[in-house]
């Protein structure tokens, strides 16, 4: 898709934002940090917002793509950053006690930054290649439509341990008892079988996946932008109705539970100690989990390994 990048791109450190130079009706938001799979940093959902925001006031774009550069559409939080490293963050309290309206601002913040494609008057595409992991997948479900190679994979992992996603997108867009089989499990699914289950509208060769997108995007940017508000505003206020801002509100104060209790805290401890590849590796493999008690000597242990290690013991 042959694009024109604005001056205001320039200001853009985890993404780009381009308008399609064959059909300026579409517009391209790239998450470019490739050398990390595209993991969300500090920076990253606020210049979602800002790019949804140049969308909205260039009257020629009609249709937002949102995609990821390199070999993942996002491949969530960065926990190099936010796991694995001791700096404090209001998300990674450190100190005792743990002030969960702190947290809960800084999520929110980040939640409502990634719903800017929710709530965006012009319709939102995901073209989903390679993984739209953990936050990664909630960047991907805020989009109105999913466009998903056959292969790719799209999940939320850290329902396991350290996660809940705070978009709570899942149940609206599979209904509950799909929904629960994810969140209990952290599974993932491939393109095929979101499309099965209704949560990408195609799944394609991922050699097709461009082309597919195209073709719906300008099929889409063919339509009045009135038009597509309207219809938009409509789908969108029946979710609403249904409870959707409460239920992001209870997510998000969840989400920061999950990553203070100790359950949380040993798997934070344990990325510091063994690095966030192997905590990562355990979480995801099925074998248990330490909880409670259990999972609370195991955080002090490790935290007298990581004052040792501070002190070059």
């Amino acid at each position: 898709m042959p694009a024109s990048t604005t001056d205001a791109a320039e200001r853009f450190r985890s993404l780009r934002y381009e308008v399609d130079e064959a059909n300026p009706r579409i517009a391209r938001i790239v998450l470019d940090r490739p050398d990390r799979l595209n993991a969300i940093d500090e920076h990253m959902p606020g210049e979602i917002r800002r790019a949804v925001e140049l969308a909205h006031e260039d009257d020629r774009v009609h249709v937002i793509v949102v995609s990821g550069a390199g070999r993942s559409f996002c491949a969530g939080y960065d926990l190099q950053a936010f796991g694995e490293g001791v700096v404090d963050h209001p998300c990674q309290q450190e100190g005792v006690p743990w002030d969960p309206m702190l947290d809960y601002r800084t999520m929110k913040r980040f939640t409502d930054d990634f719903m800017s494609l929710w709530r965006s008057h012009k319709p939102t595409i995901a073209q989903v290649h390679g993984h739209a992991v953990a936050g990664g997948s909630d960047i991907a479900l805020c989009c109105d439509l999913l466009v998903m190679a056959d292969d790719a994979r799209i999940g939320y992992m850290p329902t396991r341990v350290w996660g809940c996603p705070t978009t709570a997108m899942w149940t609206y867009r599979l209904g509950p008892m799909r929904a629960k089989q994810l969140m209990f499990t952290g599974d993932t699914i491939d393109g095929a079988t979101a499309k099965d289950w209704g949560l990408a509208v195609d799944a394609v060769p991922a050699a097709a996946l461009e082309q597919s997108v195209r073709s719906l995007a300008e099929r889409i940017g063919s339509v009045p932008r009135g038009q597509l508000t309207m219809q938009k505003l409509v789908v969108n206020q029946v979710l609403e109705s249904m409870g959707l801002a409460q239920a992001q509100t209870l997510a998000t104060l969840l989400d920061g539970i999950t990553r203070h209790n100790p359950e949380g805290m040993w798997f934070r401890r344990y990325a510091q100690l063994h690095g966030y590849k192997d905590a990562v590796a355990w979480r995801d493999s099925g074998r248990p989990i330490p909880e409670g008690a259990e999972a609370q000597a195991l955080v002090e242990q490790m935290q007298r390994e990581l004052d040792a290690k501070a002190r070059g013991g």
